[in-house]
């Protein structure tokens, strides 16, 4: 039964409140210049708001040129890629026919440096073998002055050694 009195009290205490509406003048100025507050953050925030959209736009735009110049210099790396892929193609023909020597074969790769080494390692091998062949050559080499050599006569009979010695003189 307290409760009820409690409830029946409020009930009373609050309709003078909702019947007397009416504000003070230092209300009516407290609540004029906390509207103005408001009004002013609102407006505020509505600037920093367009300064960010301002900003987006700016930022969006930006990344729109950069992805333009990014399909620019990709579609320009794979020009240059493929000339370059052509040049080395040329050098290496080139380094080809103007090393006759080295076995084609022995020529290749996959950039100047690679052609230029694998050139210079076939000249290295030409000229190995041919200083092998000088030398194989220059051991084979009969003396200046030495005489003609003909027959062999091991083997031969004092007869047949007579008669091979008479037909290099030219005699019968």
């Amino acid at each position: 039964m307290a409760e009820a009195n409690n409830k029946e009290d409020q009930k009373v205490n609050e309709a003078p409140e909702d019947q007397d509406k009416v504000s003070t003048p230092d209300e009516l100025d407290a609540v004029k210049a906390q509207l103005e507050e408001e009004q002013k953050a609102k407006t505020a925030l509505e600037q920093a708001m367009a300064g960010k959209d301002a900003r987006l736009a700016e930022l969006e735009t930006a990344l729109s040129e950069a992805k333009q110049g990014s399909e620019a210099s990709t579609a320009e790396l794979a020009s240059v890629k493929e000339a370059r892929d052509q040049a080395v193609s040329k050098y290496l023909g080139m380094a080809k026919a103007s090393n006759p020597q080295v076995p084609e074969d022995m020529i290749s790769g996959e950039t100047i440096e690679e052609i230029d080494a694998s050139v210079d390692k076939g000249k290295g091998l030409v000229s190995a073998v041919k200083k092998t062949l000088e030398s194989e050559t220059a051991a084979a080499k009969v003396p200046a002055g030495a005489p003609t050599r003909g027959e062999t006569t091991e083997g031969m009979s004092n007869k047949e050694m007579i008669a091979a010695g008479l037909r290099q003189k030219g005699g019968s």
